[in-house]
């Protein structure tokens, strides 16, 4: 992902109640891949220092790996929307999601749902349309990739298979719109 492509807002990762130190591993490996702005576990049942192992990117020396030893003592930035990944009847379709600017992903424990304390607290409830569940961190990735192509800035897909790829255009730059509106509206005075 370039420069060009970066994504506006920050979002983070993380996961409740993980066993599996590879698991977590490769979570925070996909999430630095990914550019998150930060990783957490909330109340892991593994030593988090053994998901060094599976940490080949060494996530936690790249962005706030943030672990919260309960639910009570979970705490996420000013603004930032709690999204949980859970297949439930009355959860969103990720494809169908508008991911919000500020946003922190948390997905359940190996063979375990996110807890009803936790799920309270989400704003919102996106699954992933599958027949059955995905591994963990398989789940990760795919909550990241897709609020990477839902807000990264690519070209459009071609309407043919393997049609003309078109080429970026070129970002806008000026005044906030906020601004210029101000502008206009000083200027008709």
């Amino acid at each position: 992902m370039g420069e060009a492509r970066t994504m506006r807002g920050y979002f983070g990762l993380g996961v409740e109640g993980i066993s599996k130190p590879m698991n977590l591993g490769a979570i925070l490996r996909t999430a630095h891949a990914f550019r998150a702005s930060f990783a957490f576990a909330i109340q892991p049942a593994i030593d988090v220092d053994e998901l060094l192992q599976s940490d080949t990117s060494i996530a936690i020396e790249n962005m706030p790996v943030h672990v919260h030893p309960s639910i009570d003592r979970f705490t996420l930035p000013m603004g930032c929307r709690l999204i949980g990944v859970e297949i439930t009847e009355d959860a969103i379709d990720l494809p169908s999601f508008k991911h919000p600017l500020a946003a922190a992903y948390v997905l359940g424990a190996e063979q375990d749902s996110l807890s009803p304390g936790l799920t309270q607290r989400c704003d919102y409830v996106v699954k992933i349309p599958t027949r059955f569940c995905v591994n963990v961190s398989v789940a990760a990735a795919i909550v990241m990739y897709d609020r990477m192509i839902s807000l990264g800035r690519f070209a459009e897909r071609p309407v043919r298979v393997g049609g003309p790829v078109t080429s970026l255009a070129p970002h806008r730059r000026g005044l906030p719109k906020w601004k210029q509106r101000r502008l206009r509206e000083a200027g008709e005075s």
